[in-house]
């Protein structure tokens, strides 16, 4: 009898190890456009953009009165909005999806929600749905489609919190249940409306997984679309994580991550904020995040009347020109070599037979890789075809501690930027982390 049930158990344990690898190959499945992606476009536009000032949080932290803030709902025009145009400018900077605020914690809606009179279609001079013709933009220029949608809404009447000093009330079940009818209505309006690729959601912070109900919202999202991708920001839910503005020391344990990060110190438009990232600056940190085999998702604020900014679009535009010269050594790779291998980041093809090293500086002599088992067949610059020289040294016949790789690095081979070098293996990339050998035996 003790025979049988160890057998069941054993059984059972193994079915159910089984059903978590086949849930895991198939969430790899499900995320690999996403993995291979690299780089999105975040995209904060509302009402915050007529006056050029912190996007709901103005108004929540006391920095200026909730009618003043919703005053800007008049001069929200969009006269100028040209979702082709965007989508056009999105796909020449080398992004593969865009998220667009469908709707921030202020409850503005970008699209012409049936749940609510506060939308852009109603309420402004826009008086037209923006979602929807930015969707068949991108869609048009195969690019991925991405809604952040917050879950709190500091408009709503039946929502607790109003203002950081201020609550509409505690403890009413009635409310609260009523509030999250209606967020869960708008999320299924937009899910059934868009199809989007990917959910990307803030605000979860006030209350805990149960109380908002995020297993459910999670199950109904897939139930409406069993391919879509959510980001973490739904109390554990989600499938991926955010780290936002800093940018990661050490490569995070999600195997899928994005940092999201904005090109100045602002989300949304902010005319005097002119405090912008270079395009070198900009480029290195996505250097990082692809060496940690993560992706960056990189912010612009468009202005009230729809126009993006110059000193944005400039920066979109030079990316564009790195990404385009540098595509096999961006998209599709997966993260490099530990640290203390190369001065700088690296990356690994998928089959992990080509190695690619970011050069964000001029070199003063031959570049190091260290601790590098595998022969190499071959190195060249990325864009150019360039083949390059190099050498291992201090390799003894005796040890197994692999020799330094140096690689000659002509000055009329770099890139304005970031350079890329492709080192061509003998097998999948394998490297040495022990603490170095003393002879035995010569």
């Amino acid at each position: 009898m003790k025979k049988k049930l160890l057998a069941i158990i054993l059984l059972l344990t193994n079915l159910f190890m089984l059903q978590a690898q086949e849930s895991l190959a198939e969430k790899t499945k499900r995320m690999q456009w996403f993995k291979d992606a690299k780089l999105g476009i975040f995209i904060h536009w509302g009402i915050y953009s007529v006056n050029g000032i912190d996007e709901s949080w103005s108004f929540y932290n006391g920095y200026i009165s909730y009618e003043d803030y919703m005053d800007q709902l008049n001069g929200f025009t969009a006269v100028n909005y040209h979702p082709e145009e965007w989508a056009e400018l999105i796909k020449e900077s080398g992004a593969k999806y865009a998220v667009l605020t469908a709707k921030h914690h202020d409850g503005v809606a970008l699209w012409d929600t049936k749940l609510s009179d506060l939308n852009v279609v109603k309420k402004t001079p826009a008086g037209r749905d923006l979602v929807t013709p930015f969707v068949k933009a991108l869609r048009k220029n195969r690019l991925k489609v991405g809604i952040y949608f917050s879950q709190l809404d500091w408009s709503h009447p039946d929502y607790p919190h109003f203002t950081r000093k201020e609550n509409r009330y505690s403890n009413d079940s009635l409310r609260w249940n009523n509030f999250l009818k209606f967020r869960h209505d708008q999320l299924m309006e937009l899910c059934k409306k868009f199809k989007p690729d990917l959910f990307w959601f803030d605000g979860d912070w006030d209350y805990n997984a149960e109380q908002w109900k995020s297993k459910e919202m999670s199950r109904d999202l897939r139930k409406c679309d069993p391919k879509v991708i959510l980001n973490s920001r739904i109390n554990g839910y989600g499938d991926y994580s955010t780290p936002e503005q800093g940018v990661p020391i050490t490569k995070p344990a999600d195997p899928w991550w994005e940092l999201c990060m904005t090109m100045n110190d602002s989300w949304g438009y902010q005319g005097n904020d002119h405090n912008y990232k270079t395009p070198n600056q900009i480029i290195r940190i996505f250097t990082d995040v692809i060496g940690m085999g993560g992706n960056l998702l990189l912010d612009i604020g468009p202005k009230a009347d729809g126009t993006i900014p110059d000193e944005q679009v400039a920066v979109l535009k030079e990316l564009g020109r790195w990404t385009k010269k540098h595509s096999e050594a961006v998209y599709g790779t997966v993260a490099g070599l530990p640290p203390g291998h190369f001065n700088g980041p690296t990356a690994l093809s998928k089959d992990h037979t080509i190695l690619y090293l970011y050069l964000d500086n001029i070199p003063k002599g031959p570049v190091l890789i260290k601790g590098l088992k595998n022969e190499v067949n071959r190195i060249w610059v990325v864009g150019k075809g360039t083949k390059l020289d190099w050498k291992v040294m201090m390799k003894a016949y005796w040890s197994s501690v692999p020799g330094l790789l140096y690689i000659d690095v002509p000055e009329e081979v770099l890139d304005e930027q970031v350079t890329v070098i492709a080192v061509l293996l003998k097998g999948p990339a394998e490297v040495y982390r022990k603490d170095g050998q003393v002879i035995e035996s010569n």
